[in-house]
């Protein structure tokens, strides 16, 4: 199935070959990559293969899918939006999320997370979503925060990650939490 979704200001679609020089741009940018799973420089031969990969992806479980995030007024990729259904538990998945900096703070990323949650819960039923963020990711986690997640573990120094072993948070929402706030 080929997932687009729509919100107020946001077409969240599958990459487009047209995503190329914006993809890179945000995924050269070292404050976007800080406490993501990429390094800069981000190559273009990987963003390439990255788009081709994606953009005929399907949601299946035991794989990551990422979605563009489409900017409605301008018809600019400023993000994505990822989403990994578990093999193990096809009702429990991950989500996570990039953007471009000169569009942090302004409620993109929230709005991304909150129609993947809509997909996730009302339209594919699964029953938890799980997301993990850099204890000083101060941004991500108080954005998990208001989206209704709970924390449920604070890893200390659990993950060596870009030379260093930093610390992480685990949060969760439950489907019938998410629909409580609806």
């Amino acid at each position: 199935m080929s997932i687009v979704l729509e919100t107020p200001r946001l077409i969240i679609r599958p990459f487009r070959d047209s995503d190329l020089e914006s993809f890179l741009a945000y995924r050269n940018d070292p404050d976007v990559a800080r406490y993501q799973g990429w390094n800069v420089p981000y190559a273009r031969e990987s963003a390439l293969e990255f788009i081709a990969e994606m953009k005929v992806r399907q949601f299946i479980p035991g794989e990551w899918l990422q979605l563009a995030l489409e900017l409605r007024e301008t018809g600019g990729t400023i993000g994505d939006v990822a989403i990994h259904c578990m093999k193990s538990d096809p009702r429990q998945a991950y989500l996570g999320y990039s953007l471009a900096r000169a569009l942090w703070g302004q409620g993109y990323a929230s709005e991304a997370a909150r129609a993947a949650l809509d997909l996730l819960f009302s339209e594919l039923n699964l029953h938890r979503v799980v997301a993990e963020c850099d204890v000083e990711n101060t941004a991500s986690w108080k954005l998990l925060e208001r989206l209704g997640f709970r924390r449920e573990a604070h890893l200390v120094e659990n993950i060596f990650f870009k030379g260093a072993y930093g610390s992480e948070y685990h949060y969760a929402i439950l489907q019938r939490e998410w629909k409580m706030r609806e």
